[in-house]
C-alpha cells in the first residue's frame, strides 16, 4: 500500500485538517448541538463500520484527525487502507469523550467516505484490466486542496499516480503544439525534451499528446518518455502500439478520453501500457461508512 507521507506531509495534513474543524465549528469553535445534549462527562465506544462493499481509504487520516479534535479520544484501526471490505465490516473504533466523537465523525466520515469511493472506483478500474499489462493513471482532475489525498486514494485501489502537478511533469498537450506545424513536431520536440531534462528538476517524465497516427510517427523519435493517445478508438490504439514497437519500443503508450469501467477492458487489450482516467478522482461515488454508538457502548 502506497505511503501517506509520500503524498502530503504531516504539517499539510495537519493544516487541511484544522480547516475541516473551523469550516465544521465556526469562529467559536462551537458544536451547539453536542454542548445543549451531552454531558462533558460521557464517554463512548464508537465503531466506523462499511454499509457496502468497497475498498477502504483514509484511516492513514484518523489519528491526525483525532489529534485536530481532541487526542484524549482512543483510536483502534480494524482493517488498513487499500483493504477490501464487506458490508458490516468495523474498520475503526473511537473510544473516549462522546462530546469530542460526536463533534469529529462528520469530518472523519466525509473524509473515509471520499477517499474509500475513489479507491473502490480505482479498484475496479484495476480488477477489469488485471490480465493485461496497462494500468490504470489518475489525472489533475482534482478537487483543489485535496488532490494528494485523492492520489492517495486511487493508489490505494490499485491505480498509479500519474504528475502530481503542473510542476514535475512536462505534458505537452494538443494547445502547445497549436502553432507548430506537423513536419516541424520531431525537431521542436526533441530540443523541448533535452531542456526539460536539464532544467526541471526531479522530472518525472517528458510525455507528448497527440490526436492522430500522423502526429505518433512525428513525436516516436522525439525522444520522449510517453505519448498519449487521446480519444482513440481499439482499432486505432492497436495500430499505435504496433508503430510504436516497430519505431520506439522503449516509448510507453497512454490511452485517455471517456474512459469507463465498460470500454477500459477493451482498451487494455490493445497492448497500451496506461490508462489515464479522470473520473477516477472527479466522479467517484463515497463508500457508504457510518458510525455506530450502541447504546451499551455509552456508561
Amino acid at each position: 500500500m502506497p505511503d501517506l507521507c509520500t503524498y502530503l506531509s504531516d504539517t499539510d495534513l495537519a493544516d487541511l485538517l484544522q480547516r475541516a474543524r473551523d469550516e465544521d465549528l465556526g469562529p467559536e469553535g462551537l458544536d451547539a448541538t453536542t454542548q445543549l445534549f451531552v454531558d462533558a462527562q460521557e464517554t463512548c465506544q464508537a465503531r466506523v463500520v462499511s454499509r457496502e462493499p468497497g475498498t477502504v481509504a483514509g484511516l492513514a487520516l484518523l489519528p491526525a484527525v483525532v489529534a485536530a479534535y481532541d487526542p484524549a479520544v482512543g483510536l483502534e484501526l480494524s482493517a488498513e487502507d487499500g483493504a477490501a471490505v464487506v458490508p458490516g465490516a468495523v474498520v475503526a473504533t473511537f473510544r473516549g469523550p462522546l462530546r469530542s466523537v460526536l463533534t469529529l465523525e462528520r469530518v472523519a466520515l466525509n473524509l473515509l467516505g471520499h477517499l474509500s469511493g475513489i479507491a473502490s472506483h480505482a479498484a475496479a478500474f484495476t480488477r477489469e484490466i488485471q490480465h493485461t499489462q496497462a494500468k490504470v493513471y489518475d489525472t489533475r482532475k482534482t478537487l483543489p486542496g485535496l488532490r494528494a489525498l485523492q492520489k492517495y486514494a486511487v493508489a490505494c485501489g490499485g491505480g498509479g499516480t500519474h504528475r502530481m502537478g503542473l510542476y514535475d511533469a512536462v505534458l505537452v498537450k494538443d494547445n502547445h503544439l497549436a502553432h507548430v506545424p506537423l513536419d516541424d513536431y520531431t525537431s521542436t520536440l526533441k530540443a523541448m525534451a533535452t531542456r526539460a531534462r536539464a532544467q526541471v528538476q526531479g522530472l518525472k517524465f517528458v510525455m507528448v499528446e497527440v490526436d492522430t497516427l500522423d502526429q505518433l510517427e512525428r513525436v516516436l523519435p522525439a525522444e520522449i518518455d510517453i505519448v498519449l493517445l487521446d480519444n482513440m478508438a481499439p482499432d486505432q490504439l492497436r495500430a499505435a502500439v504496433a508503430r510504436r514497437n516497430a519505431a520506439a519500443p522503449k516509448v510507453l503508450l497512454e490511452a485517455s478520453g471517456g474512459v469507463t469501467l465498460k470500454t477500459v477492458r477493451a482498451i487494455a487489450e490493445t497492448g497500451v501500457e496506461r490508462i489515464s482516467v479522470g473520473a477516477l478522482t472527479h466522479s467517484s461515488i463515497n463508500l457508504d461508512l457510518g458510525l455506530d454508538i450502541a447504546p451499551g457502548d455509552r456508561p
